[in-house]
């Protein structure tokens, strides 16, 4: 089947879900997780900074590591692939739900809302441990990383880390726009890592699901159709006139 095809299941939609990973933002420079390992920190591996027990062992270590993780994408745009798809949520509100893997924020840079953000956003930080009152009371002490003032409590990275549980609300609503959506867009990942790729398993089963990759993916047995490209080059293609 043909590109043109998969544009009128997308005007035929009434729920449409995307699901995006590292490939989505590959053509807006963002290096990926293991790409990040350059310079001073190629000689460590990624699963030893982004746990917890890696943070609470060496927290000024594994604080500038995500401080130079989040330097790296204040130089990083949304490309077209994300513009596009927040235009089309902008034009039908409520009608997309888009769920992704990555934590680099493009695509609420670009204007989406109510994004589905899986494995958190590196943008943010949240508690190390449960906050009390003192934490919330007053602003965090700064520092490698800041804390609070009075019980000493860590500001971390808002992501997912190795070991970790995915966010069960973010979860339970990505799982449902999978069980209703009638077409699902995956877009940009290798379709290894679960819950994830599970999600585009699900909608494959209830509707139809398209896999739009440049390269070869585990999900690509599961599509309807399989579109070989990138997110920048397709996805306006695809959206843009719906």
């Amino acid at each position: 089947m043909s590109l043109a095809q998969v544009r009128e299941w997308v005007g035929a939609a009434r729920r449409l879900a995307v699901l995006t990973g590292a490939g989505m933002s590959a053509e807006s420079g963002v290096p990926t997780f293991r790409d990040a390992q350059t310079g001073l920190w190629a000689k460590f591996r990624p699963e030893e900074l982004a746990t917890e027990n890696a943070f609470r062992a060496n927290t000024a270590h594994v604080w500038d590591w995500y401080a130079m993780r989040r330097e790296k994408l204040k130089g990083v745009a949304p490309n077209a692939g994300h513009r596009a798809l927040a235009e089309f949520a902008l034009r039908h509100p409520g009608r997309l739900t888009l769920i992704t893997q990555n934590v680099d924020g493009l695509h609420q840079r670009a204007g989406s809302p109510d994004v589905l953000a899986l494995h958190g956003n590196i943008a943010q930080d949240k508690w190390l441990d449960a906050p009390r009152r003192c934490c919330t009371a007053q602003p965090p002490v700064d520092g490698r990383p800041p804390r609070c003032a009075v019980c000493g409590n860590l500001r971390r990275p808002a992501v997912v880390w190795f070991g970790e549980m995915l966010p069960v609300d973010v979860l339970e609503a990505a799982e449902a726009a999978a069980q209703a959506c009638d077409l699902m867009l995956v877009v940009g990942t290798s379709g290894v890592v679960y819950p994830a790729a599970g999600l585009a398993r699900t909608a494959a089963a209830h509707g139809r699901m398209v896999v739009v990759n440049p390269e070869p993916s585990d999900l690509d047995d599961a599509a309807h159709v399989v579109l070989r490209g990138t997110a920048a080059g397709l996805l306006p293609q695809l959206l843009a006139h719906t």
